[in-house]
């Protein structure tokens, strides 16, 4: 059996590898990056109509800006944002599947004065007639460096990298050039296309869940790593 890597910064990393090994997988993982906050201020409410989340990050790291914008409904990127944004008791309206302009191109033909709410690296959208977005950062995150157990790992028997983020995706990309690590060695399971697209080429193979769900992910995961 292959080994599998993940690469999430906590909670989440915790909760990957205890399922994980639930199933009986040989698993090893660590964040590459780390989130924290940045000060931010909420606008006038009555200026938007909703609100368009693209990371549970927002709701994790939001601060005390967050409450005030919790009478608008929210346009959640995937699953596990929307469940962030239900725990900090917003009402989520739209949940996609596909990314952020995925959901946007859903919403053609509709007038909504949306506000982003992201960290500092995001993707650029295209939003369709009729809908503007106002944009606030209020997180951003730290690269680390993959741990010595996980190098080693990779660097040996190589195995399945589980990506939840397209920062995880870029991270581990720029820590395998750094450390000379065969990507060849390496097949990549991730949460979505767009994480995969950012992954880059020269893996052994690149797979995506078919649900933008993490129970989806391990599933592929078990797959990938038994084959």
């Amino acid at each position: 059996m292959k080994r599998l890597f993940v690469f999430r910064p906590e909670p989440g990393l915790s909760v990957t590898l205890e399922t994980a090994r639930s199933l009986g997988l040989e698993i090893s993982g660590c964040p590459l990056f780390e989130v924290e906050p940045v000060s931010w201020s909420a606008p006038p409410v009555e200026d938007y109509d909703a609100l368009l989340v693209g990371s549970s990050n927002v709701f994790r790291h939001g601060g005390t800006s967050l409450p005030k914008l919790e009478t608008l409904p929210v346009y959640a990127v995937g699953e596990a944002t929307a469940e962030g944004a239900r725990e900090k008791g917003f009402l989520v309206t739209k949940t996609g599947k596909g990314g952020l302009q995925v959901l946007l191109d859903e919403l053609a033909g509709r007038e909504l004065r949306m506000l982003r709410l992201c960290g500092e690296a995001r993707v650029e959208l295209d939003p369709p007639a009729g809908i503007t977005i106002d944009t606030r950062v209020v997180y951003r995150t730290t690269p680390l460096e993959v741990s010595d157990e996980c190098a080693a790992a990779m660097h040996e028997d190589g195995g399945v990298a589980l990506l939840h983020s397209g920062e995880a995706a870029r991270r581990l990309r720029a820590e395998c050039e750094r450390l000379g690590i065969d990507r060849g060695k390496l097949t990549i399971a991730a949460l979505g296309p767009r994480i995969a697209d950012m992954a880059g080429g020269g893996w052994q193979s690149v797979h995506t869940a078919a649900q933008p769900l993490d129970a989806e992910l391990l599933a592929l995961a078990q797959a990938l790593c038994q084959g």
